[in-house]
């Protein structure tokens, strides 16, 4: 019997939480504006890396679950309990530093997207406007309605589908460059591919996903860590992480699958190929696809901006108070977990000021990308060692099988580390 035949439909609807929104927010404003890059640039010779990438994202997020779901705390807190706090500070501080340009580059979009749709007003008073918003929602809205919401504006990614349908597309060039495509491979290329590679596979994810689950237990009535629960109360919350974390990293890698489908038989068929925002690859759009799916296309940058900002912000405050020990956690009230808050708010209003200063946002996100893959490697190597350790997880350490695709993706992200810096 498989795992999908042993949960029932409405088990599956309630199982989707922490693993779709994850998956979701990876498809972030500035993805949406890598994965259009490549189907610009190279047409449907980059839809293959989504397929490869797809089990090692499953694998590596099934671990950050498990670890969150076993143990009880974030994958900070279980780093610090198992190495040097000074190996913790230094990976917290370099995702710090990331998520902050990273929130920037969302919440630019953002504004200008919508000030593409609207066509009056100023990109920099919309990306305000949306970073207090996302701001507030997290301080005041309480934990369950807080997810809920972010489930319904996953929805939005389905805007990336609905735009394939609004154009022409040779689905058996498609599928043959999926499964073989041509292209030379030299700086540009790889570096494209290592942007995909780092934009699909982010160390924000791994926090985010392992606090969710220890969120998911705080707030269910009498719901215990699984090292504290008997061994056979265990099974359904595994499947459970399963379900989720397949579904929403699927969900994840089909929509930048669509995206790079969508900008390869547009973009790049009439010549257009350097895209370097999301916005920007929605205006391209407007001439060429019409104004449905250019208004679609923008539309769908805000709702996922919306999702991945609170994502970018929030684990990054998870990250940062369990390393300093410090209380937590989004069912928690402003007054009752300040330095979480504090670092919620800083991080996104860090973001929105990074936009008023001269710094070049399409550098900024090179740089994000770049701290994000090296920053990566050894996150996923510690997490690969900490699912291994009895001490830590117990009776759930990881299968054979999960092992050898957890550490095949340590591997993968660690030759496109290899391949950065060899085309830098």
């Amino acid at each position: 019997m498989t795992l999908f035949n042993r949960i029932t439909d409405h088990d599956a609807v309630k199982a989707l939480g922490p693993g779709l929104i994850t998956g979701a927010a990876d498809d972030d404003p500035s993805g949406i504006a890598t994965y259009s890059q490549a189907g610009a640039q190279f047409g449907f010779n980059t839809l293959w890396t989504l397929v490869l990438t797809y089990p090692f994202m499953v694998g590596i997020q099934l671990v950050s679950a498990r670890i969150g779901r076993v143990t009880g705390r974030g994958l900070a807190a279980n780093i610090r309990r198992a190495y040097s706090p000074w190996l913790l500070y230094l990976i917290v501080m370099l995702l710090l530093v990331a998520n902050v340009i990273n929130i920037a580059a969302d919440i630019a979009a953002m504004g200008e997207a919508m000030h593409l749709v609207t066509g009056f007003g100023s990109p920099h008073l919309y990306s305000l406007g949306f970073g207090f918003l996302c701001l507030t929602l997290q301080i005041f809205l309480p934990y369950r309605g807080y997810v809920r919401y972010l489930k319904w504006l996953t929805l939005g990614l389905l805007a990336y589908v609905a735009t394939v349908f609004a154009v022409h597309i040779p689905w058996l060039e498609v599928l043959q460059r999926t499964v073989m495509p041509h292209f030379s491979w030299n700086k540009e290329s790889v570096a494209l591919i290592v942007a995909i590679f780092g934009t699909t596979i982010s160390p924000y994810l791994f926090f985010w996903q392992a606090s969710q689950e220890v969120e998911e237990i705080r707030t269910e009535d009498g719901a215990l860590s699984l090292k504290k629960s008997p061994l056979e109360a265990a099974a359904p919350h595994l499947r459970r992480i399963k379900l989720d974390t397949f579904i929403g990293m699927g969900f994840s890698n089909l929509v930048a699958y669509f995206i790079i489908l969508t900008a390869a038989a547009t973009l790049g068929l009439h010549g257009i190929t350097n895209i370097q925002t999301s916005a920007q690859a929605a205006e391209a759009l407007r001439p060429i696809a019409g104004e449905f799916a250019f208004f679609v296309f923008a539309l769908g940058i805000v709702g996922t901006g919306l999702l991945a900002v609170p994502v970018l912000a929030g684990s990054a405050a998870y990250a940062v108070t369990e390393s300093f020990r410090w209380s937590n956690g989004l069912d928690l009230k402003a007054l009752q977990a300040r330095e979480f808050y504090a670092i919620i708010s800083l991080s996104t209003i860090g973001g929105m000021l990074l936009n008023f200063t001269p710094i070049d946002p399409i550098k900024a996100l090179i740089w994000s990308a770049q701290i994000n893959g090296v920053i990566a490697v050894p996150i996923m190597t510690v997490m690969m060692l900490l699912a291994h350790n009895k001490t830590i997880m117990g009776a759930f350490t990881l299968s054979t099988r999960h092992t050898l695709i957890g550490w095949a993706g340590v591997l993968v992200m660690l030759a496109a580390v290899v391949a950065m810096f060899a085309t830098m």
